[in-house]
C-alpha cells in the first residue's frame, strides 16, 4: 500500500486539486495531511475529501517534522512524500511504473522523479534550471550513489525510512536532499527519467531564481560543512 503524506501550511490554493489526483489512483493507498496550524482554509478543505488530516498543538519548527508525524500513522509498505503544489498526470501509470522498478531492483530503497514546472506557469528559465537539477538528481542517485531529492516527490520504503529514523526534523532546510543521502548508507537510491512530477514553481517565481538560488546554494554549503541549517525557521527560505 502507498501511504501519501502532504505536510502543508495555509495551502488553500493547491490542496484541493492536489488531493483531486488520488481520486483515479486505484492502486491500495491512504492519503495523510499533515498540517502545521494553517490560518487559511487548508483543513477544512482537506477534511472535505475524507483524508486523515493531522493538527499539531503546537506549531512544528520544520517541514521534516510534519513529513515524520506523517509518517507515524502510515500503514504503507511505501511512504509518497509529496509538497501541496505536486501534481502527477497519470497516478495509477506513474506509481505502477515506480512499483515495476522497485520490485526489479531490490537494492532501491527511494525514488524520485523528474521535476518540471506546470506547462501553463513554465518560464524559459525554468524549462533550463530543471534540466540541470533532474540531470544531477540522474548523476548523484544513479551514478555516484550520494544521494540528492526534493521535497516535492520522495517515495520511500517504509522499512527504509524507519532504518534512517526519518527525516532530521532539526534541519529547516535542505532536508530532502539529507534524507536521500542517509538512505544511500543502507541502500541505494535512483532518479527516474521516465515519469515526472510537476508542481507550480511558486517559490521561483515570487522571489526569482538569483536569489532563490542564492538561498539553496548557501544552505547546501552549511548543511554540508557544519551539519546544521543556516536558516533558523522555514520561512526564512521560502
Amino acid at each position: 500500500m502507498l501511504s501519501i503524506i502532504i505536510p502543508t501550511y495555509n495551502e488553500e490554493k493547491y490542496i484541493g486539486q492536489s488531493l483531486s489526483q488520488f481520486k483515479s489512483l486505484s492502486l491500495p493507498h491512504e492519503v495523510i495531511i499533515t498540517d502545521d496550524k494553517s490560518t487559511d482554509r487548508t483543513v477544512e478543505i482537506a477534511r472535505s475529501y475524507a483524508v486523515t488530516v493531522l493538527v499539531p498543538n503546537e506549531k512544528h519548527a520544520t517541514i521534516a517534522a510534519n513529513r515524520n508525524e506523517g509518517a507515524s500513522l502510515a500503514k504503507g509498505n511505501f511512504l509518497v512524500f509529496l509538497d501541496a503544489d505536486s501534481q502527477i498526470a497519470n497516478p495509477d501509470d506513474f506509481f505502477g511504473q515506480i512499483l515495476r522498478y522497485f520490485e526489479a531492483n531490490k537494492e532501491i530503497v527511494a525514488i524520485t522523479t523528474y521535476l518540471k514546472v506546470q506547462k501553463d506557469l513554465e518560464t524559459f528559465t525554468d524549462r533550463f534550471i530543471y534540466l540541470i537539477f533532474n540531470w544531477v538528481h540522474v548523476l548523484k542517485n544513479n551514478i555516484f550513489h550520494t544521494g540528492e531529492a526534493s521535497g516535492k516527490f520522495q517515495m520511500i520504503r517504509s522499512e527504509a525510512f524507519k532504518k534512517v529514523k526519518g527525516c532530521r526534523a532539526d534541519l529547516v532546510c535542505r532536508e530532502d536532499a539529507d534524507m536521500f543521502q542517509r538512505l544511500n548508507r543502507i541502500g541505494r537510491t535512483a532518479c527516474l527519467s521516465n515519469v515526472t512530477v510537476f508542481h507550480s514553481g511558486r517559490r521561483a517565481h515570487r522571489i526569482g531564481w538569483p536569489k532563490l538560488l542564492y538561498i539553496w546554494m548557501s544552505e547546501t554549503f552549511v548543511v554540508a560543512t557544519t551539519g546544521k541549517s543556516m536558516a533558523k525557521e522555514w520561512k526564512d527560505v521560502r
